[in-house]
This record gives structure tokens, sequence and C-alpha cells, in this order.
């Protein structure tokens, strides 16, 4: 018969010497907590907690625009949007009302699902880039821009019928100006030209981009007519990546301070034939009222040395320069000197 292992038993402890083992380690610990006002209060007050610059990530709505590049991207839109508000206006002729409501970062999955059924969806690309863009655009706007274009007021528009093929092509021209102003947005940039390639009415057939690709999305509220409904532009991220380093490096460039160096006058030829009077007079020279009744043709008036230096020259009637009095040949001559301040 097998005897029981002493090794194994020997480690075991029974609920006695449990309790006196922590009644140990307690009483080990109440010194050092009572000393605490001592070298261990003086550790713990140098004991500093560790600075991170760890900023919390969101793997389920990624970002690729940092908060600089995001604000840029807000300004270039905000600028789409008055550039296409204007333009949309002539087009109609009626007020084309536009405000970003939204720009920010999500899946393409969420953006797909997030879509109404049935919508009307354009798929286009902004050449030379690669990717496929969209352009989410809802039923009854796109009615109620069919309608105002047929002549209509663009005013209570139904969503009782589907677009016919007429209507269809005339909402493609305006869908066309709006793809055209967006990309001459980027014109300091990169030329850019819109070209479509489809439509789609249900978003759960869309194909152009893996479920995971981050897709930048601009929601814009429209008002035409009593129509008030959101459209919705949306990028891939690997298509807007060159134009977000272009736009970094301009508006970087543009942010650094002007070189302070003064600019050279420059010469305007228009003036190189006007006639301008100058007039040499000495301001300290003074005669009587009755010298001045008897001056005659001839007469010379002395002039002490002193007031052949201090001559002043007269622009028409300002007076630009000091000079003093001098010959040149037999002719007599002033030679300026200094420049007067205005």
């Amino acid at each position: 018969m097998d005897q029981p292992d002493k090794t194994e038993s020997s480690e075991v402890l029974s609920q006695s010497e449990v309790e006196r083992l922590l009644a140990q380690v307690e009483a080990d610990t109440t010194p050092e907590s009572a000393a605490g006002n001592g070298a261990g209060a003086a550790a713990d007050a140098t004991r500093q907690p560790l600075k991170t610059d760890a900023q919390p990530y969101d793997f389920r709505q990624p970002s690729f625009l940092s908060q600089n590049q995001m604000r840029r991207m807000r300004i270039l839109h905000e600028s789409f949007l008055r550039a296409l508000s204007a333009r949309m206006s002539l087009y109609l002729r009626l007020e084309f009302g536009v405000q970003m409501t939204r720009l920010h970062t999500l899946p393409f999955q969420k953006f797909v699902d997030e879509l109404a059924n049935p919508t009307h969806l354009t798929l286009f690309k902004a050449e030379p880039l690669r990717g496929i863009c969209l352009l989410d655009l809802p039923p009854r706007l796109g009615l109620t821009i069919v309608d105002r274009l047929l002549g209509g007021p663009a005013h209570s528009v139904s969503l009782d019928r589907e677009m016919s093929e007429i209507e269809l092509a005339l909402l493609n021209q305006a869908v066309g100006i709006l793809l055209s102003e967006w990309c001459s947005q980027w014109a300091p940039i990169k030329d850019l030209r819109p070209e479509v390639l489809g439509h789609e009415n249900n978003g759960r057939f869309l194909q152009s981009s893996s479920h995971d690709t981050v897709m930048l999305a601009v929601a814009i509220e429209v008002r035409l007519g009593d129509c008030v409904e959101q459209i919705q532009f949306a990028f891939p991220c690997r298509t807007l990546e060159p134009l977000v380093g272009s736009l970094n490096a301009i508006s970087e460039k543009s942010e650094e301070p002007p070189a302070a160096r003064p600019r050279p006058p420059q010469w305007n030829p228009a003036l190189s034939h006007v006639r301008v009077p100058v007039v040499a007079e000495w301001q300290n020279l003074r005669l009587t009222a009755r010298q001045l009744a008897t001056l005659t043709p001839g007469d010379v008036l002395p002039l002490s040395p002193e007031q052949s230096n201090d001559v002043k020259v007269r622009l028409a009637s300002v007076t630009r320069f000091n000079g003093r009095l001098g010959s040149a040949g037999d002719q007599l001559a002033v030679q300026l000197t200094s420049v007067l301040k205005s």
C-alpha cells in the first residue's frame, strides 16, 4: 500500500496557520504606514504619475485626418458651398440654399447602412485620382430640381412615382454642376475632371469599396422652394491622400510670415512726359515794404553766404529738397544736398 507523499502534506496549511500569517503581515506593514510622515512620505511625495501623450482611438470609427487637416478641409468645403449656391441659383433661377451640417469620417459599410432606400446615388471618379466617389441625392430633391428645370415652381413635389428617363437626364445635368464645382475647388492644387460612372437607387448593391474602407463624408443641407433635404458626398481616404498632402504644403507656406524686405519703388511710364515746375527760393531773405515798392528790373539783391547755402527747391507747390547755390558753366545752378520729409 502506497504511503502518502509527505512533501504535499507538509505544504498544506491549516486555517489557524493561514490566519496567523495574515496577522503577521498586517503587523509588519503597520509600522511602515505609521512612519509614512518620515522618509517614506518624502519618497511618495517625489513620486509623480507617469505622463504620456496617448490618446484614445476608436477602431470602429477611424479617422485618417488630423484636427488641423479637418479644419482645412472644412474651410475648403465652405468655399465650395458658396460657389455651388451661386451657380445653382443662376442655373435654376431660384434661390438654392446650402449649409454644411457635418464633415466626418466613417467606414464604407456604415455609410451604406445609413443611406435611405430608395435614393439616387451617383458613382463618379475625379480624374486623374484613383478610387470611386459617391454622391447621395434624395429623390424628392431630385424631383424638385427637375420640376424647376421644366418651368415649375419647385413647390409641393410628391414622391408617388419614379423619375422618367427625361427627368433622369435633366437631373444628371444638375449633378454634373455639383461635381464640377467640387473639382474646381482643387484647381490651385490639381486639375480634376469629374467622370460619372453610373447610378444606383439602393446602397446595398454598391461594391465600389471594401467594407472597412475609410470614407470622408460631407453632409449638406439643401433648401429649394419648400423642399429641405440633405445630400452627401463620400470620398475614399486613398483618393484624397494626394490632395490632402498638397493642401497641407500650401497652407503651411501661406501661414509663414512674409520676409520683411523693402520693395523698390516702381516708376509709372505714364508720368515720363509730365512737366513739373521747379522753383529755387530763399526763405530767409527779408526786405522792407519800401524796398519792395522801389524794386525795378536790374536791381541786385545782396545775399549772405549763409543764405546761398540754404536754398529750398520746390516742385510745383511742394518744397521737396534742400540745396546750395552754385554755377554750371555760364549759368547759375542749385546743387541738391538733402531730401525734405513730406
